[in-house]
């Protein structure tokens, strides 16, 4: 999880189960569009500055002020903490540092994902495949399904939504953006 840095590149925080797009991203964009209130800086810091050492887990509570159908939706009707990794204790015995993230580090981490929050929307990156990738528009609906494969996450091609929302969105919710028709959608969970 991380904002872009000065320059190019990126900075940000350490999350153990950095997970797939098709987990992430509808948790990151219902966030942003209901708990944050479409404020990105309010994000950023919750996720990023306000983390000790890193995120173990995101949780549920990424949805909170969201409304309970889009919870539903996404959810399956699960619930879970997001989790940070403050209880870990180093070898040594001394106490954990923060394990920060940036384009240069992440490779030695060993990060599939990235998820960088911009003001136009989340630059998803498959580590694994490139060091830049294409950009959800935050407007976009949560219960877009997208693709885990992490080659159709190039940073010349669109983002590869696989399933426009299953039912129309709720009244509070954005319209969706434009997705192609594919198999129905999962409920997200770890």
């Amino acid at each position: 999880m991380a904002r872009p840095a000065d320059g190019t590149g990126y900075s940000g925080i350490h999350v153990q189960l950095d997970g797939v797009p098709s987990h992430h991203l509808p948790l990151l964009l219902a966030a942003y569009q209901h708990k944050f209130g479409r404020d990105v800086e309010a994000m950023s810091r919750h996720l990023i500055d306000d983390v000790a050492v890193g995120w173990d887990e995101l949780g549920t509570d990424l949805l909170d002020r969201a409304p309970p159908s889009l919870v539903a939706a996404l959810t399956g009707g699960e619930h879970w903490s997001s989790r940070t990794l403050d209880h870990l204790i180093a070898p040594d015995g001394s106490p954990p540092v923060r394990m920060t993230v940036t384009d240069e580090t992440a490779d030695a981490q060993d990060m599939q994902w990235g998820y960088v929050l911009h003001q136009q929307g989340i630059e998803v990156i498959s580590l694994l495949n490139e060091d830049i990738g294409p950009v959800v528009d935050w407007a976009t609906d949560p219960r877009t399904a997208f693709s885990d494969h992490p080659a159709a996450w190039s940073s010349l091609a669109p983002a590869p939504a696989i399933q426009a929302s299953r039912s129309a969105p709720p009244q509070s919710a954005p319209s969706a953006s434009p997705a192609k028709a594919g198999a129905p959608r999962p409920a997200t969970r770890r």
